[in-house]
């Protein structure tokens, strides 16, 4: 059981669902991020999601792409990444910590040495978005084989025939990109979302959480009634990117999460 299964296994006795936040690791610099990830828990998150930078992030909309070059032009590296997490492990051993970016950076460092590492450095779980169900001998499988979850994307556009293949590898939880399109693009509505997770869950046992469009404590309320939790993005990055404090920071994941708890 990673800490992933059990944090969800926690939640579910509780009756709580999920709240799941992502920053860019390194953004604005390596010492203020590691700050705001070390205030996520006490906020209420329940799951940390770590960006890893990227030249070219593909999914990404301008605000994660600004956070990217932020953290890049500060000198953040896969490595430096992974010396954050292991950095926040030294004071807390049971947030789960799932690293989401794109493949280049893995691939760079070698998928053996890089799995070594993540594990060390206490890393829960992967998403790659631009890795497809048709390349899981690359990275999925491997990571799955080292204890590593690894989280798979579905979107709207994945009909009744795809879905089978995106979930055959899948663990953890099920990600449900809830709008078509780029992060931060739109808005996600409760009433569209909420069929969608029903037909997922029909289809697995993995719990079901919804990101993308997320960026009120009421929307994170309405989103997370109708899955398993929500992830928030972009509005807790746009806050990071207005240079404001890490306690304004963490007061303002702090109203998502409540508002996620709610529901």
């Amino acid at each position: 059981m990673t800490r992933i299964d059990a944090k969800f296994a926690e939640l579910k006795a509780e009756g709580k669902k999920a709240f799941v936040s992502y920053i860019m690791a390194g953004d604005p610099d390596y010492d203020t991020s590691l700050e705001i990830v070390k205030a996520l828990p006490k906020a209420g998150v329940d799951i940390i999601e770590l960006g890893l930078p990227f030249t070219d992030p593909m999914a990404d909309g301008e605000t994660i792409q600004l956070a990217g070059q932020r953290a890049l032009e500060a000198g953040q590296t896969l490595q430096r990444t992974l010396d954050l997490a292991a950095e926040f492990r030294k004071e807390d051993n049971t947030t789960p910590i799932v690293l989401m970016g794109y493949y280049n950076p893995i691939y760079n460092r070698g998928v053996e040495q890089f799995l070594q590492d993540a594990k060390a450095a206490g890393i829960d779980g992967l998403i790659v978005v631009d890795l497809p169900p048709e390349e899981d001998d690359e990275l999925c499988i491997p990571a799955q084989a080292a204890g590593l979850n690894f989280i798979r994307l579905a979107t709207p556009t994945t009909d009744d025939k795809r879905l089978p293949t995106v979930l055959q590898n899948t663990s953890g939880f099920v990600y449900y990109v809830s709008v078509t399109g780029i992060t931060g693009s739109a808005e996600a509505q409760a009433g569209n979302v909420g069929p969608e997770v029903a037909r997922i869950k029909a289809a697995t046992d993995l719990p079901v959480i919804v990101g993308f469009g997320i960026n009120t404590p009421e929307a994170a309320e309405n989103i997370a009634s109708v899955a398993d939790g929500c992830v928030v993005g972009s509005a807790i990055v746009k806050e990071i990117g207005a240079s404001k404090s890490v306690e304004d920071v963490a007061n303002f994941v702090a109203s998502l999460a409540d508002g996620a708890h709610r529901a």
